[in-house]
C-alpha cells in the first residue's frame, strides 16, 4: 500500500485527468441511458473532435514554452478559405492544395514568431492581432459567403474509414486485428523499457503493478477497437491523429528540440545560459503552430465539405482548454503531449454528453469553464504539494 501511495502520489498529475476522463463517461453512459459509448456515438465523438486535439498538440509546445496563441482558430478558417479557392475555383490537384495550404501555414507562423521570438512583442499581443488579421482575410477571401463542395477524395479525410478486406457484416475485422496488434506492441514495448531501466538502475514500476495497468490499458485499446468495430472501423482522421501524437510525444520525450523547449519554458535565462537558442527555438514552435493549424483547418473544412467565414471560432479557447485540463502548466515548463490530448478528450465527451442530456448551450459553456477553473487550481495545488 506504501508503494501504491507513492506511485499515486508521484504521477497525480498523469493519473488525475484519466480517473476524470472515465468518471464522466461513466457519468454520461448512464445519464445518456448508455448511449454515450454506442459505435455510431463514439465515431462521431472522434470526428468532432479531431480538428481541435490537431490544435492541442501545437498548442501544448507553445504553452510548454510559456506562450499563448489566440491566433489559431482564424488561422485554420483563413486556410481552409485558401483551400477552398485553390481546389474548387482553381481545379487544383487536392495532395497539391493540401501542401501549399500547409506551407502558407507554416509562414503565417513564421511571421508571427518573428516578431515574438525576436522583436520580443509579448506572444499575446501579436496572435490577437493575427486573430483579428487572419479572421478579416478569410471574409475578404470568401466575399462573406461559403464555398463548397470539395472534391470527394479530399473530405475522406474527416469523413472516411479505412477499407476492411474481410467484408464481415457486423463487425470491422480489420479494426479488431489492429487492436491486437497494438496490444502486443504495447506490452513488448512495457517490457523492453521496464528491462533497459533495470540495466541502468533506474527506479520501476514493481511487476505486479506493472501487469495490472498493462492489463487495463490492454483492455481499453481492445475495447475502443471493438466499438469501433461496430460501426464503420477506425476513421482515417484517427490514422492521421495517432500519427501526430506519436511523432509530437517522441519530439518532446526523446529528442533534443523537446528538451530545449520545456527549458525555455521552465527558465528561459537559465536556457540561454545552458547553450539553448532561446530565439530560434521559440521562432520554430509558432512556425509549428502555423502548419497544426493550417491542417486543423483543412480537416475542418474536409469534414464540414465547405469553407465558411465563421469556421474556426473558439478553436483557440478549446485548445488551450485541452492544454491546460491535461496538466499542462500556465507558467509554462510542464505538459504532455498525452495529457493535451486526455484533456481535450474530456473537454469532447463533455460536450457530447451534456448534448445528449438535452443540457442547452449556455449550460454547456459555464460548465466547461468552472472544469477549466477547477483544472488549473489542481494544477497549482499539486505543484504546491510537490514544491
Amino acid at each position: 500500500m506504501k508503494t501504491l501511495r507513492t506511485i499515486v502520489r508521484n504521477n497525480i498529475r498523469q493519473y488525475g485527468m484519466v480517473i476524470a476522463l472515465v468518471s464522466i463517461m461513466l457519468l454520461f453512459q448512464i445519464l445518456s441511458g448508455g448511449i454515450l459509448l454506442k459505435p455510431l456515438n463514439i465515431t462521431n465523438l472522434i470526428l468532432q473532435n479531431s480538428y481541435i486535439l490537431v490544435l492541442a498538440v501545437g498548442m501544448l509546445l507553445v504553452i510548454v514554452a510559456g506562450h499563448i496563441d489566440l491566433s489559431v482558430g482564424s488561422v485554420a478558417a483563413f486556410i481552409g478559405a485558401v483551400a477552398a479557392i485553390f481546389m474548387i475555383n482553381m481545379k487544383m490537384p487536392f495532395i497539391a492544395a493540401m501542401v501549399l495550404s500547409l506551407i502558407i501555414g507554416g509562414l503565417i507562423g513564421a511571421w508571427q514568431g518573428f516578431w515574438i521570438a525576436y522583436i520580443r512583442i509579448p506572444a499575446f499581443i501579436v496572435t490577437l492581432g493575427g486573430m483579428l488579421i487572419f479572421r478579416g482575410l478569410t471574409m475578404i477571401v470568401l466575399k462573406g459567403t461559403s464555398l463548397a463542395p470539395f472534391p470527394t477524395a479530399f473530405t475522406k479525410i474527416s469523413s472516411g474509414f479505412i477499407p476492411d478486406l474481410f467484408n464481415n457484416q457486423q463487425y470491422h475485422i480489420i479494426t479488431i486485428l489492429i487492436g491486437i496488434i497494438l496490444s502486443v506492441v504495447y506490452i513488448i514495448s512495457e517490457l523492453r523499457g521496464r528491462k533497459t531501466k533495470l540495466k541502468y538502475e533506474f527506479e520501476v514500476l514493481p511487476m505486479k503493478f506493472l501487469i495490472v495497468k498493462m492489463v487495463i490499458i490492454v483492455a481499453a485499446i481492445n475495447a475502443f477497437c471493438i466499438i469501433l468495430a461496430g460501426y464503420k472501423g477506425i476513421p482515417n482522421v484517427l490514422i492521421l491523429l495517432s500519427l501526430l501524437i506519436a511523432i509530437y510525444a517522441f519530439i518532446t520525450i526523446k529528442t533534443v528540440a523537446g528538451r530545449h523547449i520545456y527549458a525555455l519554458g521552465g527558465n528561459e535565462k537559465a536556457a540561454q545560459l545552458s547553450g539553448v537558442m532561446a530565439q530560434r527555438v521559440l521562432f520554430w514552435v509558432f512556425v509549428n503552430m502555423g502548419v497544426l493549424s493550417a491542417l486543423c483547418g483543412l480537416v475542418f473544412a474536409a469534414r464540414l465539405n465547405a469553407a465558411t467565414p465563421k469556421a474556426g471560432n473558439g478553436f483557440e479557447l478549446d485548445a488551450i482548454a485541452a492544454c491546460y485540463i491535461g496538466g499542462a502548466s500556465a507558467s509554462g515548463g510542464i505538459g504532455t503531449v498525452i495529457g493535451a490530448i486526455i484533456g481535450g478528450l474530456v473537454m469532447g465527451v463533455m460536450n457530447n454528453g451534456m448534448s445528449l442530456i438535452g443540457l442547452g448551450v449556455d449550460w454547456q459553456q459555464a460548465i466547461k469553464g468552472i472544469v477549466l477553473l477547477y483544472a488549473v487550481a489542481f494544477d497549482i495545488y499539486t505543484k504546491s504539494k510537490s514544491a
